[in-house]
């Protein structure tokens, strides 16, 4: 019985996230630890590549975490915060990318595609609709089924 609790304490913690940031990169000041995990869910670890680096366990995502924290008490703001790091590794950095000319397709692609979807949709009920299927019976087609009809 005992064994069966532990066993589901178990499996109900691993359930918790488990978040990557170590005990010794968080600041001292709650308020820039709030704004830097803010900004380490926003970035992409390059490694893992779909996890922010606030998840992320790699070497790669720890440099990261404590680069936003340096340029955080260095002063930045969050905006020159995200502009160092995109310059540095690109746009690819960003789990949002940024709504810009070389981003357009990636953001319209999806609403494009739905709209070309619904007028094909549109396009083919249309000419689908109305219109008899099959072949029309023939003399001796509609003679037998009239037959049939009159027996029940």
């Amino acid at each position: 019985m005992m064994r069966r609790l532990l066993l589901a304490a178990a499996f109900l913690l691993a359930a918790f996230p488990a978040f990557a940031v170590n005990p010794d990169e968080v600041l001292s000041d709650p308020a820039l630890e709030a704004r830097a995990r803010a900004l380490s869910a926003q970035l992409r670890c390059m490694v893992c590549q779909n996890q922010s680096i606030d998840d992320s366990n790699a070497e790669l995502a720890r440099d990261l975490r404590l680069l936003v924290r340096e340029r955080l008490t260095n002063g930045d703001s969050d905006e020159a915060v995200m502009n160092y790091v995109v310059s540095r590794y690109g746009e690819f950095v960003l789990l949002n990318p940024r709504l810009r000319g070389e981003t357009l397709l990636l953001w319209g692609a999806p609403i494009v595609l739905f709209l070309a979807g619904a007028a094909a949709m549109v396009l083919f009920v249309r000419k689908r609709g109305g219109k008899p299927t099959g072949t029309p019976l023939s003399d001796a087609e509609k003679a037998e089924l009239d037959r049939a009809l009159r027996r029940d």
